[in-house]
């Protein structure tokens, strides 16, 4: 017989005690919304909180348990929302105060938690303590990281860091003081040890659960604690540095009790709200420290999402990802794409190989125990855009120029955000203001199997070249991590993530052209590569043209035409489309009680996780009544049959006792 590869008509489960449960999180599976790429309310091609309000039954059907939505604060939009200049107030762009609440509100309605980011790094240039700091009220500067230059007049900048956005991490103002950003100039860093800062961010956390928010995920986790002295680092590329060894600027000790001081506010509140840390660290063990019993709740496990298409590569990442976790009581998380990474039907090959290895890509993650993330999209199969054109992109470091010294305003600083006052920031030579709304011409997606242009970072492979070093991925990916060797046939896409090491060219080099600015300079080349912009192409919902149903009119990024077959509305019901596919293996996850969470507490063998021996380029492990097969090989692969079959990414054959798995297929079986 062959068995389809979706199962329909199950009973639904969603309301089962583990969702119910104080532990929730736990076993979660939480989709992350990029809010501007979501849905589109009022037709202004970008997306807000009303459409994301609109589509939330969509989500509800979906199966998932939560959504996490990306920064929706007022905001000059310099790093997509990661640049805050009020952490309490929505920004116009996405609506007002009301529309979070009645999201929040709906979304309850409909059994969906909500968790939002929460940015305590850095704030916007256009933050009233930073426009105070740069006005020279007395103290300001005392909340953020100024520092007098090295050399004879200053003009050094104050130790060697660099800016993971490429170029100097320091940014030096007309007084001669210099200001630490280890993201872009517009993000100064927040010192943590300065006790106002603490105060403000246990009342931004406080204003938004009062509202009703189930949690944060908390950019940059592992950056708020600098060492002592701001000591060098004595070398350079050191965003490629990042996860893979002790780094003055990240993952200090000092985070972790701001991370308890946090747990103990929110364990103050009623719902198990919880706290998700976007953390890199140099080993699996200091990466565990964030989710210790009195820390955090969980912690994103980026290794996962950078692993090959191997099955020898998924066991290792998979055992040591959970012996590290279980060892503190946690659970893992599990995660294959975000707002920050190239999609992961590209990075798995493109066309219909990547997507066939995306789908059972996800039927592995969505068997393992712990929790799941899923970004907007990936339920659709949807691959990279990675021809943009240069006018519509609007990541940041697309065109990083080098930033003029920041004069002093004469004036004293707007009491609010506001727009920037005149004469703050000089304007980066060359570089145009990107376009908001406006809809661009339409770019085409990738074609074929085979290389493809990275979209969001790190050392590339482009197009008609070999593969490059393999950085590790994040969330809200400010890190790389150790790159590693290519493996099983032929060059593959590479994973990657957030700000990365670029080697050799820019963004204009690997676009094969650019419009306007200079050509990137060495230091300037040795971090993110600005071409994220592919992964927040906004998803279509409905229509054979575009926008698809995202809103009344265009979108804030080019959506290309073959995607008419892949909106919601062209899958739904289908049962060999990816949509489908996700329903039904998160239907199923509810359904069967060997899926889920591990046991709280530590355990060498999480939830009876057990490893069979199984042919070469096969994984098969079981849980209690569950089994998973994952063939990762070009050909089928026969084997024992290890159940009865109950979900497969591709048709399977069997006849009971034997089964012919498809090459790069997942299939979970019952017993």
């Amino acid at each position: 017989m062959t068995h389809e590869s979706t199962a329909v008509g199950l009973a639904s489960a969603y309301s089962n005690a583990t969702t119910a449960s104080g532990d929730w999180w736990r076993d979660a599976v939480i989709y992350q919304v990029y809010v501007r790429s979501f849905a589109d309310s009022d037709g202004d091609g970008i997306g807000d909180l009303r459409g994301v309000r609109s589509r939330l039954p969509h989500l509800a059907r979906l199966g998932v348990d939560a959504v996490w939505l990306t920064p929706f604060y007022v905001s000059p939009q310099a790093d997509g929302g990661y640049d805050v200049a009020d952490y309490r107030a929505v920004d116009p762009l996405f609506g007002d105060l009301a529309d979070a609440d009645e999201l929040v509100r709906a979304a309850h309605e409909l059994g969906l938690r909500v968790i939002v980011d929460v940015v305590p790094n850095h704030t916007s240039e256009q933050h009233p303590w930073f426009r105070a700091a740069l006005a020279g009220e007395p103290g300001a500067r005392e909340r953020y990281f100024f520092r007098r230059g090295r050399g004879a007049d200053g003009s050094l900048p104050p130790n060697d860091w660099e800016s993971i956005f490429g170029g100097p991490a320091w940014t030096r103002v007309a007084d001669g003081e210099w200001y630490l950003h280890l993201f872009a100039p517009e993000q100064p860093d927040l010192d943590w040890t300065h006790p106002e800062v603490t105060a403000e961010f246990d009342s931004v956390l406080r204003f938004w659960l009062d509202l009703g928010v189930d949690g944060f995920r908390i950019d940059v986790a592992h950056g708020m604690v600098k060492a002592d002295g701001l000591p060098d680092i004595g070398r350079g590329a050191q965003a490629t540095l990042i996860g893979t060894e002790p780094l003055p600027f990240f993952d200090q000790d000092g985070v972790h009790e701001i991370h308890r001081a946090w747990r103990r506010l929110l364990d103050s509140y009623e719902g198990a709200r919880i706290g998700v840390a976007e953390a890199w660290a140099p080993s699996s063990e200091r990466l565990a420290l964030y989710v210790r019993p009195d820390e955090l709740h969980q912690a994103f496990n980026f290794r996962f999402l950078n692993c090959p298409w191997d099955p020898g590569a998924m066991r290792t990442v998979i055992d040591e990802s959970l012996s590290a976790t279980t060892a503190v009581g946690a659970p893992t998380t599990w995660v294959l794409s975000n707002h920050d990474v190239v999609r992961h039907v590209t990075r798995y090959g493109g066309g219909a190989q990547g997507l066939a290895r995306a789908r059972a890509a996800a039927m592995l993650m969505l068997s393992l125990p712990g929790s799941a993330y899923l970004y907007q999209g990936e339920e659709l199969g949807l691959p990279e855009v990675a021809d943009l054109p240069p006018e519509s992109r609007q990541d940041p470091a697309f065109r990083r120029g080098r930033r003029q010294q920041i004069p002093v305003p004469a004036v004293d600083p707007a009491p609010g955000p506001g727009p920037a006052a005149p004469g703050i920031i000089a304007p980066r030579p060359g570089e145009p203001t990107p376009p908001q709304s406006a809809p661009s011409p339409h770019s085409q997606p990738e074609s074929g199997a085979g290389p493809q242009p990275h979209a969001c970072c790190g050392p590339q492979t482009r197009a008609g070249a070999g593969p490059g070093p393999d950085p590790l991925t994040a969330p809200q990916a400010h890190a790389p991590t150790r790159p590693q060797a290519e493996t099983g046939t032929g060059a593959q896409p590479q994973a990657c993530c957030g700000p990365e090491a670029v080697t050799g060219a820019g963004p204009e080099a690997e676009m094969g052209g650019g419009a306007g600015g200079d050509p990137l300079t060495a230091p300037e080349a040795d971090g993110q590569d600005g071409l994220r912009d592919g992964c927040r192409v906004p998803i279509p919902w409905a229509g054979t043209e575009p926008p698809y149903g995202f809103g009344p009119v265009g979108s804030w990024l080019p959506q290309p035409p073959e995607w008419a077959g892949l909106s919601v509305a062209a899958q739904t019901g289908d049962p060999h489309s990816t949509l489908e596919l996700y329903r039904a293996a998160l239907e199923l996850r509810r359904a069967m009680p060997g899926l889920g969470a591990p046991e709280a507490g530590p355990s060498p063998d999480p939830r009876g996780m057990r490893w069979l021996p199984s042919p070469d380029g096969v994984l098969l492990f079981t849980r209690p009544g569950f089994a998973c097969t994952l063939n990762t090989r070009p050909e089928p692969v026969e084997l024992p049959a290890p159940g009865r079959p109950v979900l497969s990414s591709a048709p399977v054959q069997t006849d009971g006792r034997t089964v012919r798995l498809p090459p790069d297929s997942c299939t979970w079986w019952a017993f």
